[in-house]
């Protein structure tokens, strides 16, 4: 009982990192990176759909995303939501395909991109001592109902201490290595 209580903390705090490392992929650095317009949708016979699944993406160099629409009536639905996804770039409609071009970055875009993802991470810290809590409270649960002794409790607690002091450190070693790959020019 109680190694399921530790196997799901860390769990749950290792898909706290995943959905981190997930989200610093919509944050544009040097390189653009198709994964900048995983959160556009685009009205597919009046349903939201992904981009990605109505169309293919690709970079065909550092600064320029196309995306090729699989029904060419889409075009204009695509050019709509590229532009109201607020993503710092207007799209070229072509007529076949719409281009991206993305200029290069100054200094202040980036600084504002490291502030971004500092964000991202104090949410994933967050969410990480949200499941330290909610693991506590399986463990105190399983003390006072009598199936573990309080020396046992006050064991697992630490060592969910550590688990979450692990996994704090991980989030922040994804900020540095983040925040290098952000501010280089």
């Amino acid at each position: 009982m109680t190694e399921d209580v530790i196997n799901k903390t860390k769990e749950n705090m290792q898909n706290s990192i995943e959905a981190l490392k997930k989200d610093f992929m919509t944050i544009r650095s040097g390189k653009v990176s198709t994964s900048i317009l995983d959160n556009v949708k685009v009205d597919y016979y009046g349903t939201p759909t992904a981009l990605s699944q109505v169309a293919s993406i690709l970079t065909p160099d550092a600064t320029t995303i196309t995306v090729s629409p699989w029904e060419k009536h889409l075009l204009g639905a695509i050019e709509k939501a590229i532009q109201s996804s607020n993503i710092g770039v207007n799209p070229n409609n072509d007529g076949e395909i719409v281009k991206l071009f993305f200029p290069p970055m100054t200094v202040e875009q980036r600084q504002e991109n490291v502030k971004k993802v500092k964000v991202m991470v104090e949410n994933t810290k967050v969410a990480i001592r949200n499941v330290r809590k909610s693991s506590n409270n399986n463990i105190k649960t399983l003390e006072k109902d009598k199936e573990i002794t309080s020396d046992e409790s006050k064991s697992l607690q630490d060592d969910i201490q550590k688990i979450t002091d692990e996994y704090t450190a991980k989030s922040d070693a994804l900020f540095k290595e983040k925040e290098v790959l952000l501010l280089k020019v």
